[in-house]
């Protein structure tokens, strides 16, 4: 099948974008392979010479010069200690959220709704002394379960939002016929509702996961030395190097950072696509 000019065009044209949006991470994982002394030679962009992993290494495990920290291990495993509970618990309570919303109606709903619906769009910035001051009354200061928590309050908002549209489509009709059938409200939820909603599911975990795990603000602000989470180690690691800078550790360390989020979306992308057409955006 030959191609017309017009779509031979357009497919040059994305092509085109694809290499540009993609050549810093190749200048990342090309030099991330390097010894130092290619990269201050000033072959950025060429090939590796002498292929090395010792940059991987250096970034995940051995102590950097002045600083007490042995690599970025312990603080990966901070980010997935912190993440995966925090996604967990926001996706389960922003879908009862939604449940109440749409299939239990009462007096005010749509006021409960507008106020959580605020919550999308409270700057970080401005609850940081209020949450300051919120974790340590609570004695969850500097540690990974008052990031947990942190990260809980801010996402139930979104995760309300997702399946509050989601479920504003489903039939009614069969929470009514469940009911009927003798169903109470978290039978229904449990073995009407969760089921159905793997779609929307997969967009609120991944929207969670990549907003949780990417952020830095509030892990520079309410974490200590034991509890910082990777985007927060990461930044340590860059800043902690003295004279010359260990380019090549530096790359390392920022795809190991980046790369549980790429690989969500390289696994469940096609799902987040058909969970958004499904009704995230509807209502």
């Amino acid at each position: 099948m030959t191609l017309r000019p017009a779509r031979l065009f357009l497919y040059l044209i994305l092509a085109v974008f694809c290499v540009y949006y993609l050549l810093p991470l190749y200048v990342m994982l090309v030099n991330s392979l390097k010894p130092l002394s290619e990269i201050t030679s000033g072959g950025m962009m060429a090939l590796p010479g002498d292929w090395t992993t010792a940059a991987w290494t250096n970034a995940w495990s051995q102590a950097q010069v002045g600083v007490e920290a042995t690599g970025l291990k312990p603080y990966f495993m901070n980010s997935f200690l912190m993440v995966v509970p925090a996604v967990a618990i926001a996706t389960l309570m922003g879908a009862l959220n939604g449940y109440v919303l749409t299939k239990w109606s009462f007096k005010g709903a749509t006021v409960l709704f507008g106020l959580i619906l605020f919550g999308c769009f409270i700057p970080f910035q401005i609850v940081l002394i209020p949450m300051a001051r919120a974790l340590g009354f609570l004695g969850l200061a500097g540690t990974v379960p008052g990031l947990i928590f942190v990260h809980i309050i801010y996402g139930i908002s979104f995760s309300t939002l997702y399946f509050r549209n989601y479920y504003a489509a489903f039939p009614t009709e069969l929470v009514r016929a469940a009911e009927i059938d003798g169903a109470g409200f978290f039978t229904i939820f449990w073995r009407i509702m969760l089921p159905n909603s793997g779609p929307i599911a997969v967009v609120c975990v991944i929207w969670l996961f990549t907003n949780i795990w990417n952020d830095f603000l509030f892990g520079a602000s309410f974490a200590d030395y034991d509890s910082q989470p990777m985007t927060v180690a990461l930044n340590n690691l860059v800043q902690s190097s003295t004279g010359v800078k260990e380019y090549n550790v530096h790359f390392a360390g920022a795809i190991m950072a980046a790369l549980p989020t790429l690989l969500v979306y390289i696994v469940a992308g096609r799902f987040f696509v058909r969970g958004l057409m499904s009704g995230s955006v509807k209502g």
